[in-house]
C-alpha cells in the first residue's frame, strides 16, 4: 500500500478527475450546440388555426376565431415568444419591414401574444406595425408547445443571436414568461392552406423576411380563390 504514500499517485487521480470532467463538459456544451435536445415541433393544421380564440385587447375585449384574420386576404401573423424580449422586438421591426409590399399585395400583418402584463403589449407596438391579438390558451404556440430553458444560454446561435440584435439597436426587459417558443405563419385567404410555418427553435431563431414574402405573393384573395374552385 505504498502508492498511497506517493503523492504523485494523488497528483494524476486529481488529474485524471480533472481531465474526465472537462471531457464531460465539452461533450455536453457540443450535444447542447446540436439539435439533439431541441423539443420538436409539430405543424399545425388550417383547421387547427381556424378554431383558434383571440381576444381583442381593447378595454371591452372581443372575442373571436382566428379564422377571422386571413378568411379574405390571408395573413402574416407573428406569435411573438415575449414582447419584452430585444430579439423577439427585432424579429417584429423585420416583419414591420415588409409592411409597405404587404400592404400593396392587400396581405394584413398581425401579432399574438400569450399574455398581457403592464405596458408590455403597448411598449412592443413601436417596433410591430400591425394589430395585436392575445392568445390566451397559447394555442399558437403549438399544437406541441415547445420551451427552451437555460440551455439557451450555451448555445453558440443564441448568444450570436444577441449580439446581432444588441449592435442593431435593440433593447428591453425581462418581464413575462419567455420560454414558450413563438414562430410565424403565412395563412391563405379561406381554404388556402398554411403557406409558411416558421417555428423558432432557439432564442432569436428569426423567420427569413423574404420567405415570408414569397409566401405572401401566393396569397389569392377569397375572390379570386372563389373563382379558381
Amino acid at each position: 500500500m505504498s502508492f498511497l504514500q506517493d503523492p504523485s499517485f494523488f497528483t494524476m487521480g486529481m488529474w485524471s478527475i480533472g481531465a474526465g470532467a472537462l471531457g464531460a463538459a465539452a461533450l455536453a456544451l457540443l450535444l447542447a450546440n446540436t439539435d439533439v435536445f431541441l423539443s420538436k415541433s409539430q405543424k399545425a393544421t388550417l383547421e387547427y388555426l381556424e378554431d383558434i380564440d383571440l381576444k381583442t385587447l381593447e378595454k371591452e375585449p372581443r372575442t373571436f376565431k382566428a379564422k377571422e384574420l386571413w378568411e379574405k386576404n390571408g395573413a402574416v401573423i407573428m406569435a411573438v415568444r415575449r414582447p419584452g424580449c430585444f430579439l423577439c422586438r427585432e424579429e417584429a421591426a423585420d416583419l414591420s419591414s415588409l409592411k409597405p409590399k404587404l400592404d400593396e399585395l392587400g396581405v394584413p400583418l398581425y401579432a399574438v401574444v400569450k399574455e398581457q402584463i403592464r405596458t408590455e403589449v403597448q411598449d412592443f407596438q413601436p417596433y410591430f406595425k400591425g394589430e395585436i391579438f392575445l392568445d390566451e390558451k397559447k394555442k399558437f404556440y403549438g399544437p406541441q408547445r415547445r420551451k427552451m430553458m437555460f440551455m439557451g444560454f450555451v448555445r453558440l446561435g443564441v448568444w450570436y443571436n444577441f449580439f446581432r440584435a444588441r449592435n442593431g439597436g435593440f433593447s428591453g426587459n425581462l418581464e413575462g414568461e419567455g420560454f414558450i417558443l413563438g414562430g410565424v405563419f403565412v395563412v391563405g385567404s379561406g381554404k388556402q392552406g398554411i403557406l409558411l410555418e416558421h417555428r423558432e427553435k432557439e432564442f432569436g431563431d428569426k423567420v427569413n423576411p423574404v420567405s415570408v414574402l414569397e409566401a405572401a405573393r401566393k396569397i389569392q384573395p377569397q375572390t379570386s380563390a372563389a373563382e379558381t374552385k
